[in-house]
């Protein structure tokens, strides 16, 4: 998970402050202290924490938040507003010119994710109504034309290249015909890797700027690398002129550091987060939402895009008729979970989920929702429909066939009714469904809450 280091500490800090019914300005100097720690662990720069402390202690410090009824709740709030400042305040959106091709310059060093991160901005864009172009424009790292041409195979989406020629603001030019003779409304550039330092590629990069003046110039920052992404990230913006940054391997990263600094160092905005190794893990950069998740309070509204973007709205109306009707069976289950499946992992679904995000107890393997899968379909449509019918034999049958046990089978069985029965007792409980979608709408949900109200 991103932050995780950092999400952690700062979750625990929260916690203490929730419960204190008062806060002297000592317990704030001390809590300020422990915020101070964590995100200097998370690689955050010194300046930036220092100045970060200042302010909400500045805030926090008057007698209104002292003195009020939720002092707690109210430093929280003031340590929110100020991770979401240092995020990047608002949300910053590609800016697709009313006079197409918009023209999309990707850079940063070797092994950054450039190639990868190409695609899923192609991707992504695609599902905005734009017609995308992919260009091979990294005439250096073996097979790197090879790579974006396999990318673009896999999201059926083109890819211009010329591998006769290492020129390439030639090859960009030639690329901007072809994508106005086909119609192609959007062209990425995927530029080659190269070290901040290196004065000769450089140069390169400010000639194709020259020369093809794109409408965005983005970073691709590999977020695991710390405090020198942001030094990278200056000197590209100082030698460029950047738009924005794409940070790359955040599922992955423990510390954060990059993410908290690079807005502040640089003074432009992080516009893209990549979270995953699948070409459909990416999404736009919501310092709100990203300040959420980071203090625990979830992110349900990026929960209900992934759905928008991967349900069926027909499907999802007929599914809803049948829960009404508690006819849910091992068949929807299936559709179901493929669904949900397509939306992301399950633990990093689970916690955008307020107040789950903090469980740290929770191990999910997703690898365990593949056997789930693979028991289901082992099974007859009839066993399916009613699984009341699964007796010793036909499990059996199940467990041979799906490369598992009698006793996983038995297992999953068992979850699944208690799924029934819970979903059951939700629809027959309009009190209790009532109080999870207000959870869900101001972002107070509890799991806890509602399975009290349902026993």
């Amino acid at each position: 998970m991103a932050f995780e280091g950092l999400s952690s500490r700062l979750q625990e800090i929260t916690r203490k402050l929730k419960g204190k019914a008062r806060i002297t300005e000592s317990d704030l100097k001390e809590v300020l202290r422990e915020v101070k720690f964590a995100l200097l662990d998370a690689d955050v720069n010194y300046k930036i924490v220092k100045d970060f402390v200042k302010v909400i202690e500045e805030k926090a410090l008057g007698q209104d938040v002292l003195k009020s009824l939720t002092p707690g709740q109210q430093v929280i709030k003031i340590v929110k507003d100020e991770l979401v400042d240092l995020l990047g305040g608002e949300s910053s959106k590609i800016n697709f010119t009313s006079n197409p091709p918009t023209i999309i310059m990707l850079v940063g060093l070797q092994g950054s994710g450039k190639t990868t991160t190409a695609g899923k901005l192609a991707n992504l864009i695609r599902k905005q109504g734009k017609n995308p172009l992919l260009v091979a424009c990294d005439v250096y790292r073996p097979a790197a034309i090879k790579q974006l041409q396999v990318v673009g195979k896999q999201l059926n989406v083109p890819v211009y290249a010329n591998e006769q020629t290492k020129d390439v603001v030639m090859i960009a030019k030639q690329a901007i015909n072809v994508a106005i003779s086909k119609l192609n409304d959007v062209i990425i550039l995927d530029t080659a890797g190269r070290l901040h330092i290196d004065e000769e590629l450089m140069q390169e990069l400010k000639d194709l700027k020259s020369s093809v003046k794109p409408h965005e110039i983005l970073l691709v920052v590999d977020s695991m690398t710390g405090q020198d992404a942001v030094n990278v990230a200056e000197t590209f913006n100082n030698n460029l002129g950047i738009d924005g940054v794409v940070l790359t391997k955040l599922d992955g990263d423990t510390r954060g550091g990059a993410a908290l600094s690079v807005k502040k160092v640089t003074g432009k905005p992080i516009k893209f987060a990549a979270t995953g190794e699948k070409l459909s893990d990416i999404e736009e950069f919501h310092p709100d939402r990203m300040a959420s998740r980071i203090l625990g309070m979830g992110d349900v509204l990026s929960i209900i895009e992934k759905a928008e973007e991967t349900f069926d709205e027909e499907e999802a109306l007929k599914m809803e008729k049948k829960l009404r009707k508690q006819k849910f069976d091992l068949e929807d289950y299936l559709a179901q979970l493929r669904q949900v499946k397509k939306m992301g992992s399950f633990s990093s679904i689970l916690k955008m989920l307020p107040g789950m995000g903090n469980l740290k107890n929770i191990q999910i393997d997703d690898k365990e929702f593949d056997k789930v899968e693979a028991m289901i379909c082992s099974m007859t449509l009839e066993e399916r429909r009613n699984p009341k019918i699964l007796n010793g034999s036909r499990r059996l049958r199940i467990a041979k066939g799906s490369g598992t046990t009698v006793q996983d089978i038995n297992k999953f069985i068992n979850s699944f009714e208690m799924t029934q029965k819970m979903m059951k007792k939700l629809t027959n409980n309009k009190g209790a469904m009532k109080k999870m979608m207000r959870g869900l709408d101001d972002g107070k949900f509890d799991i806890g809450d509602i399975t009290k109200n349902l026993k």
